[in-house]
């Protein structure tokens, strides 16, 4: 054959071919977009575009289709049964995809939809990269019976398999029902968009049926439920496009798997950078509120922070940030919520997230102000011992650097769990005006002295006098300094400088757990 000759009928196969994709792309019928729009969501490839570099997206079985029959499937058998899967990059790092196009089948998930999501699921592991998943169906296709139920549980161990190993994000920017719910429910983070997002295990006229109670799709699971009351989205936006730019954020702080440490960045904001603002942010009297993520603005890098779970247990605030360039993950308590009281809540919500930087290599700094946890039956009967012991655990098998500030209060078993010394703390710092003790020096003195204060002439003037005993014997400011359960007592305005240095120290740390096949935290 003559050099540069084409084979006869080769253009004819390429028309084919782009027309194949094309329509793949278009969906199903020429109307099928406009409808998608019209309900006041995006494509799934327009989603796909908002979340990756431009022209970065390589789509594998975009020509794939079902080969189920009957109940009118085999007439409708359309390229890739309803859900679009491939890699591409985020900030120039290789990130995989799933997204449901709910114009095919209504996203429905079917034998063929569901192996597309396992091969993808399965590469994802492999390469040792992210896995974003844009859920946009209508679950399980039931004329599929059994074979779309299997196709879920595949996707559950899968995710149960890579929990840990790489980065798992679930967005939710349609309805997640049924069995569906779950695969979220499993992945690391959960972002969600108001009036757009609904994710529940019974619907409405279910709900109805069986309990008599009339509720609408969003008042049963969306995403204002979810991400304030149930507590299973940890972001909540007002639209697709901020919504994705704020997962491309989370993206770039994390690293692509468990044998990687977090991406550095350049950070022209000053290490030794005084916060002499924090002088007035923290109130010296305890009974006064501040706002403490003024503290973290001061702490981090350019002030900028990604706050997880903002809407939900807010008496305790979990988020990630830079700290000269290094990412790292904040837990504090929250003075203007409960006055940063742990109840069994916040303790849910911040031992998921210590996990979850343990299990990612990412560093954690754990600023105090508790006042203890949350007495009452109400808290008791919820299991606030075994909620509570949740984030206790969590701290006890971190190996990742942990380094813990006391701001103001820092009083009984909530002290402890808040990451001191005591737990494995690696570096344990405290302000001057610090408060540790097993209680408020009020109740202690009414405990301790119950006695003399009983049979004084003067009970009150007892009182007072026994708290400025108590307070000038166990909760002066250096009190655990001098007892080696705090390693320095700091000048706020130094505090930056000082965690920055204490976290550059720690990069190198080696800390393995004990052989075992895994622990069994409270459940």
């Amino acid at each position: 054959m003559p050099t540069g000759h084409t084979p006869a009928g080769i253009h004819d196969r390429l028309r084919e071919l782009r027309d194949l994709k094309e329509l793949a792309r278009r969906g199903p019928d020429p109307h099928a977009t406009e409808r998608q729009h019209a309900r006041g969501r995006l494509t799934a490839h327009e989603r796909i575009e908002l979340l990756l570099d431009e022209g970065s997206f390589t789509e594998i079985e975009p020509l794939r289709r079902h080969r189920a029959t009957g109940l009118g499937l085999e007439a409708r058998r359309h390229y890739t049964d309803g859900v679009v899967t491939g890699w591409g990059t985020v900030e120039g790092r290789t990130v995989f995809v799933c997204a449901h196009d709910f114009r095919v089948l209504g996203g429905t998930l079917g034998e063929a939809h569901a192996q597309k999501i396992h091969k993808i699921m399965d590469m994802a592991v492999a390469a040792g990269a992210p896995l974003v998943s844009l859920n946009d169906g209508a679950g399980a296709r039931i004329q599929e019976g059994v074979l779309a139920q299997a196709g879920y549980g595949e996707i559950f161990r899968r995710h149960a398999r890579a929990s840990g190993v790489i980065p798992q994000i679930t967005v939710i920017l349609g309805p997640c029902a049924g069995g569906a719910a779950y695969a979220p429910a499993l992945t690391d983070f959960v972002f969600t968009v108001r009036d757009l997002s609904q994710m529940f295990i019974t619907g409405p006229d279910v709900v109805q049926a069986v309990t008599g109670e009339e509720v609408t799709l969003n008042g049963l699971g969306g995403a204002c439920v979810h991400a304030e009351v149930s507590g299973v989205a940890h972001f909540l936006y007002d639209d697709e496009e901020t919504c994705l730019a704020e997962v491309r954020c989370l993206l770039s702080l994390l690293p692509s798997n468990n044998r990687e440490l977090p991406p550095t960045v350049f950070c022209d904001d000053p290490a030794d950078r005084p916060g002499e603002a924090l002088l007035d942010l923290v109130p010296a009297d305890g009974s006064r509120s501040y706002d403490i993520r003024r503290v973290i603005e001061e702490l981090v890098d350019d002030g900028d922070f990604m706050e997880v779970h903002a809407g939900w247990a807010p008496n305790i605030v979990c988020a990630l940030a830079r700290m000269d360039g290094q990412t790292v993950g904040v837990v504090a308590n929250q003075p203007t919520v409960m006055a940063g009281v742990l109840d069994s809540k916040a303790s849910e919500k911040g031992a998921r997230f210590v996990q979850f930087c343990d299990a990612f290599s990412v560093p954690l700094l754990t600023l105090v102000d508790v006042p203890g946890f949350l007495p009452g039956v109400d808290q008791e009967h919820e299991g606030i011992i075994r909620r509570g012991a949740k984030l206790l655990y969590a701290y006890c098998n971190a190996t990742v650097p942990r380094v813990s500030v006391v701001l103001r209060k820092a009083y009984g078993g909530a002290y402890i769990v808040m990451d001191s010394r005591s737990i494995g703390a690696d570096v344990a710092l405290a302000w001057p005006g610090n408060e540790i003790a097993v209680m408020g020096a009020e109740g202690a003195a009414n405990v301790v002295f119950r006695r003399d204060i009983a049979e004084a002439e003067d009970p009150e003037a007892m009182r007072r006098q026994k708290i400025e005993e108590y307070k000038r014997e166990l909760v002066h400011p250096y009190y655990a300094a001098e007892r080696g359960l705090v390693d320095d007592v700091i000048d706020p305005r130094e505090t930056r400088a000082t965690l920055i240095r204490a976290l550059a120290m720690l990069r190198a740390k080696d800390a393995d757990a004990p052989r075992r096949k895994h622990g069994n935290p409270p459940q």
